[in-house]
């Protein structure tokens, strides 16, 4: 028997008997539970959060939205939304030069372990164009001048228009406007070759060596209209020492950054991460 997976994202005022009423109404319905996480803010009066997968014959569907609305969503005061696991989300990467975070995106999708469809790489710069080219992906190159960045991100704003769900910056190196996130209206993912928030902004390597740092790290964050201030998804670091050079640094900070990315723009593809405050759970 064929069967669909759906997932449910809620998030509602935290009281008792929202996971019994949410595993009692897709029981009813014929539905299998697969996987079921959930995270309170505070043990009591907090907010609270559950991700659920979950299979259903194709032929149960028929209203699922509408009668979980009545019978859970609105006596629980629930911010919800069903997705279909069959139905990728489409992402569009912005890149410059640097092409490690890039390919490794491309890799990663040409394989099939991206639960994903790359729709467009666009750059500044024409120097991804070829390796672009070569996975099959369309490039665009939208010159950033800086006596027209308005206008720069006008053209990206338009190219990108209905055609993605998700924009990934792949070492992007030019700043988003509140303006421009305004206007494309997706979420927006950013790699940042620092532990932020240590060493925010552009050169990170140089100012980690100057400080002889021992560790240094990538975080994947939302982007917003503050500069590498957007919530955290993901972290992680590699251990350093005095004899590296600042050429080393960034070495040893490319395979950091490719693994951070990938984790934040999977995650987000399989719809794990929640936004709580300025932070984001990832279940």
């Amino acid at each position: 028997m064929s069967v669909d997976t759906l997932r449910l994202i809620v998030s509602s005022p935290d009281q008792p008997g929202i996971i019994a009423a949410v595993a009692r109404f897709l029981h009813l319905r014929g539905a299998s539970i697969v996987e079921l996480d959930q995270y309170t803010s505070e043990p009591s009066g907090g907010q609270f959060y559950l991700r659920t997968e979950f299979t259903i014959a194709p032929e149960r569907r028929a209203g699922l939205s509408d009668q979980f609305a009545t019978a859970i969503a609105e006596p629980f005061g629930m911010r919800w939304r069903f997705s279909d696991a069959r139905q990728v989300k489409r992402i569009a990467i912005l890149a410059s030069r640097a092409d490690h975070c890039l390919v490794d995106l491309l890799w990663r999708w040409r394989r099939g372990e991206l639960a994903a469809d790359v729709t467009l790489v666009a750059s500044n710069h024409p120097v991804l164009r070829d390796t672009v080219t070569g996975f099959g992906v369309p490039f665009h190159e939208v010159p950033v001048r800086p006596d027209a960045r308005d206008a720069a991100e006008g053209t990206l704003a338009d190219l990108l228009a209905g055609q993605c769900d998700l924009i990934v910056l792949a070492r992007y190196m030019q700043i988003l406007s509140g303006g421009f996130l305004e206007k494309v209206g997706v979420p927006v993912i950013n790699i940042h070759h620092s532990f932020l928030p240590a060493f925010p902004g552009a050169g990170p390597y140089e100012r980690a060596r100057q400080r002889g740092v021992k560790l240094i790290g990538a975080t994947a964050h939302y982007v917003t209209a503050a500069l590498d201030e957007g919530p955290i998804i993901e972290q992680d670091v590699i251990r350093t020492s005095h004899r590296d050079t600042t050429a080393t640094l960034v070495r040893l900070g490319a395979d950091v950054e490719r693994t951070v990315l990938a984790r934040a723009v999977e995650w987000h593809c399989a719809d794990r991460l929640l936004q709580y405050d300025n932070r984001v759970l990832v279940f």
